[in-house]
């Protein structure tokens, strides 16, 4: 049995603070805002594990307006996202993500990132694809107020 799921992420960006994805630090003069370290990638590809599951969004298990959340790393949600994926038995046959931030260039992270999903998700590099895109100068993204990010997962039971 497959499942696919759908996830996506957006974030405020603001003067100083970390812009974070796949939990790589990118230097900037502007940062993610949110609840926790602002990861808009990581936040994205644990919301796919959890609608590839039937499991809600990652609001549903790690609550905004619960206190021991607050700055935390988001792998935290990304390695509860893949502990459930695996008690159901699934693992991932690709990972399909879409990041868009308008000023800053991520093509020189890229590669280490693709690792760094690749190695928590327990799959190859071949099955994980990042690709960067701009906002044209249009929305929150376009006009340098944000960062989006989308993801789109596909898992496939284990045998046995």
């Amino acid at each position: 049995m497959m499942r696919i799921g759908f996830g996506n992420d957006i974030h405020r960006l603001g003067k100083g603070g970390s812009l974070i994805l796949a939990g790589i630090v990118i230097s900037t003069d502007v940062g993610a805002v949110g609840h926790s370290d602002a990861d808009a990638l990581f936040h994205a590809v644990t919301d796919a594990i959890l609608g590839a599951l039937a499991e809600g969004d990652i609001g549903t298990h790690f609550p905004p307006d619960d206190k021991s959340w607050q700055n935390a790393d988001s792998s935290r949600f990304l390695k509860e996202s893949i502990k459930l994926m695996k008690r159901r038995d699934y693992e991932v046959v690709n990972l399909d993500t879409t990041v868009s931030l308008e000023a800053i260039k991520l093509r020189p992270f890229i590669e280490q990132m693709r690792e760094r999903l690749a190695d928590f998700l327990e799959t190859d590099i071949s099955n994980v694809s990042i690709k960067a895109k701009t906002g044209e100068g249009v929305d929150a993204v376009g006009e340098c107020r944000a960062i989006k990010a989308e993801a789109c997962i596909l898992l496939t039971r284990i045998p046995g």
